[in-house]
């Protein structure tokens, strides 16, 4: 019987570099991907030590829209932003409580301090 998966790579924008990264993270077709969303998509891919890139998270809302690439602009580009850098600092810090992560989301918790030199 033939594979009927779909290709990551067959979702526009998305190419065998991203299609490569979603086999690591367990994906293997178009139709999981789309089934999945971008934000778990890209979760599991940081999950699986991709580095955060804002460019490729939003090709894949793009892609699962249909939409160029480069059509994500202003106000919808700042949402992504918001969702993105959501996700990543989840990512990068999961011992925070989601009261904690939902409170650094909003900006409610003060940046950590940082050193400004010996």
């Amino acid at each position: 019987m033939a594979d009927s998966r779909t290709p990551v790579s067959s979702i526009r924008n998305l190419g065998p570099a991203m299609e490569a990264s979603c086999a690591r993270a367990g994906i293997h077709s178009a139709e999981e991907l789309a089934a999945l969303g971008t934000d778990e998509t890209y979760r599991r891919l940081l999950q699986t030590g991709a580095r955060p890139h804002f460019i490729a998270y939003y090709v894949i809302e793009m892609g699962l829209q249909g939409r160029p690439w480069n059509d994500c602009k202003g106000k919808e580009k700042e949402r992504l932003r918001a969702r993105f850098d959501a996700l990543v600092a989840e990512a990068h810090d999961p011992g925070l409580s989601e009261l904690e992560r939902t409170l650094d989301q909003i900006g409610v918790r003060p940046a950590p301090r940082r050193s400004s030199g010996p």
